[in-house]
């Protein structure tokens, strides 16, 4: 799928584009610079010579050969390249447009500052602009919201464009491979693996609160790109990710005839992503997998960053291994039949990458669950964009990706005592308020920040503190086996205000000072 890069003139459509391509793995092109390659003159020479028209007609040639010769490609347009309605039409059909803006002032000084000669805008550039703006102003805002570029860094502006259209790649642990998050992708999972030259056969596993749901659909779109499938049905539950549901995955791939050149598919929450990861994993000696995450909880965790694994009955995924997916596909609109209970649990996750890491995301989770599913995109998106930057430079967790375990140290402890009755979200919101006060306490974070933490959470529905009944020593005990410690001491990762977290953190006689 294209990536067209859409705006006036100065917006940054060159710089970012070729970033872009550089971030998603993809080629690059110019528009005007490959049409003045086609016409061995210049832009200018063209306009001046020739006229608009036929630089017109060079254009839409041009753009359609680009296309048609690599569909999956970053493509610079140039600022009038879309109001022929067939170019824009074409431009569509293979992908997705961005538009890029920027405030007149900015216009003018980038343009100004620019040896390249822009043919529409020469002589006098802050008139030139300002008219050219006037008279394509409904032209520009018929391509939606922009990403606005103003004082914005090149990789500031890459970032927001792929939270706009949901696509990133994790370039780590030996391979990359894509995220995608974009409404209606169930149906296209089979023209999605096709496009990455995945062919199968298949195993499609799920377990038995997804199977009557989305199973259907999903089989569906494998064999209409005709990719053989055969189901795999797990029971349901994080009190059945053990060893032996593995094993039953494994029996599974068995009758299926998995091999080497097999895809392995999981579809579900993250228990099924995570069981599946990992009997991937260990097949003879590692199969290719690809997460269809259908939880809001695994699409902004869980499915990413190639961590699989099972519980034993002393903790949480204290057996796994990395193993990373060929791709990580999330649909939005599986959301609609999640029960509010797991919203609420996935949203302490997403939350969590706010506090971490961005504001903004913090701030759309404090407001509270979405009703658009844009608005939806977004929210996972934008917690995907946390994940990913941080994965891709940590992909083993030895030292930033560590800041991911906020909430979860004391989070896995309170979720074990509790025999798992609290849901994975809940435990990890109990604990990042836990672990905010233990900051507080240890001046790492100012006083008072946990309690507005607190609100915020109780506000959206999430437990901000321990439930009386549990076992203290039981937290302790479970804290202490969790695979967050290193050389027997317990790593705290911990917030220093939204945005900011430390990590690797030792917390003398915590287990005294945690407020229970």
């Amino acid at each position: 799928m294209s990536i067209c890069l859409y705006g006036p003139s100065g917006t940054g459509k060159t710089t970012v584009g070729r970033l872009l391509a550089e971030h998603l793995n993809m080629t690059w092109f110019d528009l005007d610079v490959e049409i003045e390659k086609e016409s061995g003159q210049t832009i200018e020479t063209m306009f001046r010579i020739l006229g608009e028209g036929v630089f017109r007609e060079l254009e839409s040639a041009t753009l359609e050969n680009l296309l048609k010769a690599d569909p999956s490609s970053v493509i610079s347009l140039g600022g009038g390249a879309l109001l022929n309605n067939q170019n824009r039409l074409l431009a569509e059909s293979y992908g997705q447009v961005v538009l890029l803006s920027a405030s007149i002032d900015t216009l003018v000084t980038r343009l100004t500052a620019d040896e390249h000669v822009r043919p529409l805008v020469k002589d006098d550039p802050r008139q030139r602009l300002t008219d050219l703006l006037a008279r394509r102003q409904e032209h520009y805002a018929s391509f939606g919201k922009p990403v606005i570029t103003d004082n914005f860094t090149p990789e500031d502006i890459v970032r927001e464009i792929q939270i706009r259209i949901g696509q990133f790649q994790v370039q780590g642990m030996g391979k990359a491979y894509d995220i995608l998050v974009q409404p209606g992708l169930l149906n296209r999972l089979g023209k999605a693996l096709l496009e990455r030259g995945i062919h199968g056969p298949a195993a499609l596993v799920c377990d038995q609160n997804v199977d009557p749901l989305y199973s259907a659909r999903v089989l569906d779109s494998l064999r209409a790109a005709g990719i053989e499938t055969m189901k795999i049905v797990i029971p349901a539950g994080e009190e059945h990710k053990t060893i032996q549901t593995v094993a039953q995955i494994w029996e599974g791939f068995l009758a299926a005839g998995v091999e080497r050149g097999s895809v392995v598919i999981a579809l579900g929450g993250g228990v099924t992503g995570d069981l599946t990861g990992f009997a991937a994993a260990t097949y003879l000696r590692g199969v290719p997998w690809v997460n269809v995450p259908t939880s809001l909880l695994a699409m902004v965790d869980s499915s990413l960053g190639g961590k699989t694994g099972a519980d034993l009955p002393q903790g949480k995924n204290l057996i796994g291994a990395f193993h990373a997916p060929l791709l990580v596909l999330s649909d939005p609109e599986v959301l609609a039949t999640l029960p509010p209970a797991e919203l609420r649990s996935g949203l302490a996750e997403t939350i969590k990458h706010g506090v971490i890491a961005d504001p903004h995301l913090y701030d759309l989770c404090a407001a509270g669950w979405p009703q658009h599913i844009n608005d939806i995109t977004e929210l996972i998106s934008r917690a995907v964009a946390v994940k990913v930057e941080i994965i891709t430079t940590d992909p083993y967790e030895k030292g930033l990706r560590q800041a991911l375990n906020f909430g979860h140290t004391l989070g896995h402890g309170i979720e074990k005592a509790s025999k798992y009755q609290l849901s994975h979200g809940e435990c990890v919101a109990i604990g990042m308020i836990a672990e905010t006060r233990l900051a507080e306490s240890s001046a790492i974070t100012e006083s008072g920040f946990a309690n507005k933490l607190a609100a915020d959470f109780t506000k959206i529905g999430l437990p901000v503190s321990i439930p009386a009944g549990l076992d203290r020593q039981e937290i302790i005990d479970a804290t202490l086996l969790d695979k967050k410690r290193s050389a027997k001491q317990i790593h705290f990762a911990l917030p220093e205000r939204i945005g900011k977290v430390q990590t690797g953190l030792v917390i003398e006689d915590w287990q005294n000072r945690i407020t229970w």
